[in-house]
């Protein structure tokens, strides 16, 4: 079995003030005020529809992010419903293959300190169901039976497009101190100029 951390890699090209150049162009259509625009405008005037409450403008802008973590995580993940998945399926990884390294990954808790008994009764825990996962494989079943007994810790990839107002609203309710905190380690959110500054602490 190995553990290995969390983690996410942003798949969409970003250039913070150049998507905000393109939201300015989209909302500014609404105004018929396209002279307005600067070289310096597009901050100013981003903040100024968000603060009207117009945040329809960011529907504009699409970003695809592959995430690393567990399954458990994805649970909450999909529940965003104005958005596209593509997730990694124990119906069909068969984790007994050499393509998996013939192991389950789980992803380690980073709520848990290495060497604490509670850790130690979660590795055990994965390890007993990979071993049994692996049992029950051996015994005939297809991955999507045997998949019955894996953890939620196990590692899944989840690759997910939302537009930028509803990331908005993923990281208003994502990343706040009663998420679960492999969630708050996902923000990206800072990259983007304006659109999150009133959300990323």
């Amino acid at each position: 079995m190995r553990v290995i951390k969390s983690g996410f890699e942003i798949l969409s090209k970003i250039d913070g003030m150049e998507i905000l150049k393109s939201l300015e162009i989209a909302g500014r259509t609404c105004y018929k005020s396209e002279d307005k625009i600067t070289d310096t405008s597009a901050s100013r005037f981003i903040k100024m529809i968000l603060d009207h409450g117009h945040d329809s403008v960011l529907e504009h802008c699409s970003i695809s992010v592959r995430i690393i973590c567990d399954r458990g995580v994805t649970h909450e993940i999909v529940r965003h419903r104005i958005a596209s998945y593509s997730q990694e399926s124990t119906r069909y990884c068969n984790y007994s293959k050499d393509k998996f390294g013939n192991e389950i990954t789980v992803i380690e808790p980073c709520y848990l300190e290495p060497g604490t008994p509670a850790y130690k009764t979660w590795l055990t825990a994965c390890e007993t169901a990979e071993k049994y996962y692996f049992m029950l494989l051996e015994e005939g079943c297809s991955p999507e039976e045997a998949r019955a007994v894996l953890p939620n810790s196990l590692k899944t990839e989840i690759v997910m497009t939302m537009n930028l107002r509803e990331w908005r609203h993923f990281f208003k309710l994502r990343t706040t101190p009663a998420s679960h905190p492999q969630m708050r380690e996902k923000a990206f959110a800072e990259m983007i100029p304006v659109v999150s500054d009133d959300i990323v602490e």
